[in-house]
């Protein structure tokens, strides 16, 4: 009874010991995606982390380009280092912030993802390539409150507004023209989400709209985005003109409340001008200079080829093309060494050996002899015969009294060909054709 309780004692204890090994022996790395919000506003950002974890460590760092999520704009921050130790195990994570904007208000589908990471096994330093998967995300997006306009709606955490007259405002006559150039910076967003200003419209002044510039800036922590836009008054008539006041809105989304800035309004006194006829050369200078503005703009937004703009629908056909040419290059090399590898095999001693046992099947006695003496020929025999052969690589006391009944022993000329070919005096040359003059 001791005995067998020793026994079973030391069963458990091996157990315990190959269980423990395989626990260190094995690894773990997965991926987990987080979102800071389960619900945001069109246009409001939202972080979203993706953590690679590993049970060793990374041996290459993790990069996932820029990520494509559609129906938002994505930016990426930075990579942090993260670790925890669960159950006696240390684990070693890296993790990716994004910043995601929805821009329409349907719902986001954060994409699954593919991750290829680089780690070691547990006692090893080198690092084997993995590939780590994660499940899609919803966002709900909320659509703009209906107090508000939707094309003025924003979405920031802070917003200034500047603006600057080219031009004396005290001293104007009729056909000046007075350019205004207002510039909106915003924290906490994309500059495609600042919208565009709506220019007031107000008598005896026509209003021509300038270019427009967009700027993002972005740090390890934080982004912002500025739009400086212009627009020129043309004062067609004489008396008081009332430039009215601007208001710009944003709604905060960590104080979950609105705020505004206002350009106050102002009153500008045109003063009589004797020269009318200026006026309308003033007029179509002014028109024409928009026109082109305008088809410059629709210019670069209309001329794309399958979304992409001509530059990097160029740049991608020029890619595809090399690729293509590189692919047949390598097609054609790959079969012009399959041809060589063909006719190198059908010019080889082991080609008219497989020929030889093919026809043993065919149960022919002169295919059978003939093959095996066209085999013969490709060997580097003293004597191409079969005594020979079967005395220098079989068996001294091997009598073969029926050739034919001999050569149906397929294991039996396969020993013999593989003990050709391990002697060293018998290993295979190239075949010379002689050619008599």
């Amino acid at each position: 009874m001791e005995k067998n309780g020793n026994i079973i004692y030391g069963f458990l204890i091996v157990f315990l010991f190959v269980l423990g090994t395989s626990k260190l022996n094995s690894q773990t790395v997965w991926a987990n995606v987080d979102l800071n919000k389960s619900s945001v506003y069109v246009g409001e950002p939202l972080q979203v982390s993706i953590t690679v974890y590993t049970s060793t460590w990374f041996t290459k760092g993790i990069d996932l380009d820029n990520l494509k999520v559609n129906g938002a704009f994505s930016v990426y921050f930075r990579p942090v280092s993260r670790s925890f130790v669960s159950k006696g195990q240390n684990y070693a994570g890296v993790e990716l912030i994004y910043n995601v904007f929805p821009f329409s208000e349907d719902d986001v589908i954060f994409p699954a993802l593919e991750i290829e990471v680089e780690t070691p096994a547990p006692g090893d330093y080198k690092g084997a390539k993995r590939i780590v998967k994660t499940k899609e995300k919803t966002i709900k997006v909320k659509p703009v409150p209906p107090n508000f306009e939707n094309d003025q709606w924003l979405v920031a955490s802070s917003l200034s507004v500047r603006e600057n007259w080219s031009g004396n405002k005290n001293k104007v006559k009729v056909g000046d023209v007075l350019t205004r150039t207002i510039t909106r910076k915003a924290a906490g967003t994309v500059p495609e989400l600042i919208p565009p200003t709506v220019w007031d419209s107000f008598p005896h002044v026509s209003l021509y709209e300038g270019k427009q510039f967009i700027d993002n800036f972005k740090s390890k922590t934080s982004i912002s985005a500025q739009r400086t836009e212009t627009v020129r008054y043309l004062f067609e008539k004489e008396g008081e003109i009332t430039i009215p006041e601007k208001i710009y809105t944003w709604y905060n989304p960590y104080q979950k409340k609105l705020f505004k800035r206002t350009l106050k309004s102002f009153t500008i006194n045109v003063a009589r001008n004797p020269d009318l006829g200026m006026l309308t050369s003033v007029r179509d200078s002014l028109k024409l200079e928009e026109a082109k503005i305008a088809e410059s703009v629709e210019k670069k937004t209309k001329t794309k080829i399958l979304g992409l703009s001509v530059k990097q629908f160029t740049l991608v056909l020029l890619l595809s093309v090399l690729i293509l040419l590189a692919l047949i290059y390598s097609f054609k090399k790959i079969v012009r060494q399959v041809i060589k590898a063909r006719e190198a095999y059908r010019n080889s001693e082991k080609y008219y050996f497989n020929k030889f046992l093919k026809t043993l099947k065919q149960k022919n006695k002169e295919k059978t002899v003939n093959t095996f003496y066209r085999w013969l020929d490709e060997l580097n025999l003293n004597e191409p015969t079969l005594t020979y052969l079967v005395k220098n690589f079989y068996s001294k006391e091997e009598k073969i009294e029926d050739e034919y009944e001999f050569l149906l022993h397929k294991n039996r000329l396969k020993k013999i060909r593989k003990n050709y070919l391990k002697n060293q005096f018998g290993k295979p040359t190239d075949r010379v054709n002689w050619i008599n003059p």
